[in-house]
């Protein structure tokens, strides 16, 4: 079952620049093309690092007040002032820069941005090479399909495709992104893995089963009192 993955949500006209652009020209690119940074590349489109509008903001917050030497005190605060005195992206950008693939999962996408602390990915083909860009606004864009293509992959790829029940044993009703499975099926295992499965269909919130079953075929191994399983 295919679910989506960063390369159906990344943006694939990227603006770039390289180590040598003027400070002034990132900003004009920032505000000229309503982003909020740009990856830093090399004559063969590999990421070096990416100035951010934090990056740039150093400059400003610093301006007027070049001798107050203590607010920059502390490594963050050292950072801070290189980067309000450089005036070329290689000086101003974040390196190395947290970058991810065109396969990975939106979920694996959605966890690194969260670990990481950051708001966008570059995305590289198996050489390295930038090939796209992807923010958080993009994975949200998964939560935008309509009901009706959702119930469609529930139904085709998880209860035909995957576990072969027949038309008319389960009933798939979407509202909102929030799936409801009503209906029998054959096995308990088969009840447990469409709700299952159905959660990881591209879209869903949410999924409500319901579902009955005509055999429990989940054994639960007899255990000496006092034992509990481990999980």
């Amino acid at each position: 079952m295919r679910t989506w993955q960063v390369g159906d949500v990344m943006t694939v006209d990227v603006a770039t620049v390289d180590g040598e652009t003027p400070y002034r020209e990132v900003v004009d690119l920032l505000v000229r093309r309503g982003i909020s940074a740009v990856p830093v590349v090399d004559g063969f489109r590999r990421v070096r690092g990416v100035v951010s509008e934090a990056d740039l903001l150093h400059k400003v917050e610093r301006a007027g007040r070049p001798d107050e030497r203590r607010i920059f005190e502390g490594r963050r605060r050292r950072d801070a002032r290189v980067k309000a005195d450089a005036m070329v992206a290689e000086e101003l950008m974040t390196a190395p820069a947290v970058t991810t693939y065109p396969g990975a999962s939106l979920p694996a996408a959605a966890r690194l941005m969260d670990r990481e602390q950051v708001k966008r990915l570059p995305v590289l083909d198996d050489l390295g090479r930038l090939v796209g860009i992807v923010t958080r606004a993009d994975l949200l864009r998964v939560h935008l399909r309509r009901d009706s293509e959702i119930r469609e992959d529930v139904v085709q790829e998880v209860l035909r495709r995957v576990l072969a029940v027949r038309d008319g044993l389960v009933t798939v009703r979407v509202r909102h992104g929030e799936v409801t499975l009503d209906g029998r099926v054959d096995r308990r295992s088969s009840a447990e893995l469409a709700v299952r499965l159905a959660g990881q269909v591209s879209g869903v919130t949410r999924v409500i089963g319901t579902l009955g079953y005509d055999e429990d075929d989940i054994v639960t191994p007899h255990l000496a009192p006092g034992v509990t399983p481990v999980a």
